[in-house]
């Protein structure tokens, strides 16, 4: 039933008894406001190149003819790995792209090999060689003392806890293989964004993730095909997205890395992606060497391209540097 006041309104609508109550209403008291900022706020500064007048439509936020020129080899390297993976894969690949081998293994050894990350030495694989154990025996690998590569997800205060995730994550599938395939009627791009998101694990971060998807598609093991960027994570990578492409936005992020695929004729943005895993997240940040996952840091140049618009480099990616450091 509505209340009327003494003024014959509405209770909740007169002037004069509203204010009456706000008036008798007790007041909590107030906290006194901390001054300045908490002791444990930091506030890094990335480092940037001299502005010497560069400018691109196809990467606005690079200010600087090295940032570029940086860029450019990133992409070229991370273009030229994807067909070394699909043509002559190096090392324990070659054993993941053998389909005489069981998938199951295949599989577990791809992972093995994204989460642990090759060594940037002689021998990249030395580590996943010595400690990898069968997926039909159940038995985890000994990683107290193992030596992880640049962009692993190990971490000793974890153990074997993702392993253990990763090996849950397949069995409620029933295998790999179905954890891996899905749905029959998906398409490559959507298998992969589907499988991206089911892989969020306990400590399996977004570079490790995408380069095991990355690496079975290349590989053979699974029709998998990046689609997009997977960007909006607070990591390196997205950090350096929004440096090289000037913009915040994730949808956007996507949009300019598509223009900036089709401008540089790499196949696919899965060779943007392969670079941010492999190195080209500091690739614009800083002048320190790349990782290389377990590809020889440089590659011996095959036939000459035809119908190249400059004279650069023959080297398939090397349409990347063109297109980056000419614009």
């Amino acid at each position: 039933m509505p209340t009327f006041c003494r003024h014959n309104r509405l209770l909740q609508r007169c002037p004069i008894c509203t204010g009456e109550q706000q008036q008798e209403l007790p007041r909590s008291p107030s906290r006194p406001r901390a001054r300045g900022l908490p002791k444990q706020v930091k506030i890094g500064r990335v480092a940037r190149a001299e502005d010497d007048g560069y400018r691109s439509e196809l990467v606005p936020g690079l200010k600087s003819s090295a940032d570029a020129a940086r860029l450019a080899q990133e992409l070229a390297f991370a273009t030229e790995r994807l067909s070394r993976l699909a043509e002559k894969p190096p090392g324990l690949y070659a054993e993941v792209a053998d389909r005489s081998l069981d998938v199951e293994e295949r599989t577990w050894l791809a992972f093995l090999i994204a989460y642990l990350c090759p060594l940037e030495a002689d021998d990249p694989f030395a580590s996943v060689r010595e400690t990898r154990t069968p997926w039909a025996s159940g038995a985890q690998p000994e990683l107290e003392t193992i030596a992880t590569g640049p962009r692993t997800a190990h971490d000793l205060a974890r153990g074997a806890g993702t392993l253990e995730a990763y090996r849950a994550w397949a069995s409620r599938a029933g295998s790999q293989r179905a954890a891996f395939h899905g749905d029959g009627a998906w398409s490559p791009e959507r298998r992969f964004a589907r499988i991206y998101e089911r892989l969020a694990l306990p400590g399996f971060h977004r570079d490790a993730r995408f380069e095991l998807l990355v690496s079975l598609g290349s590989l053979g093991v699974y029709e998998l095909r990046a689609g997009a960027l997977q960007l909006g994570a607070h990591d390196e990578v997205t950090t350096a997205a929004k440096r090289a492409l000037g913009i915040g936005d994730p949808l956007l992020l996507e949009r300019r890395a598509a223009e900036l695929a089709g401008a540089c004729e790499v196949r696919s943005r899965r060779s943007i992606s392969v670079c941010t895993t492999g190195g080209g997240g500091s690739a614009c940040t800083s002048a320190s060497p790349k990782p290389t996952c377990g590809s020889p840091p440089s590659w011996p140049p095959p036939a000459p391209r035809s119908g190249s618009r400059r004279d650069f480099p023959p080297a398939r990616g090397f349409g990347v540097v063109e297109v980056v450091c000419s614009s």
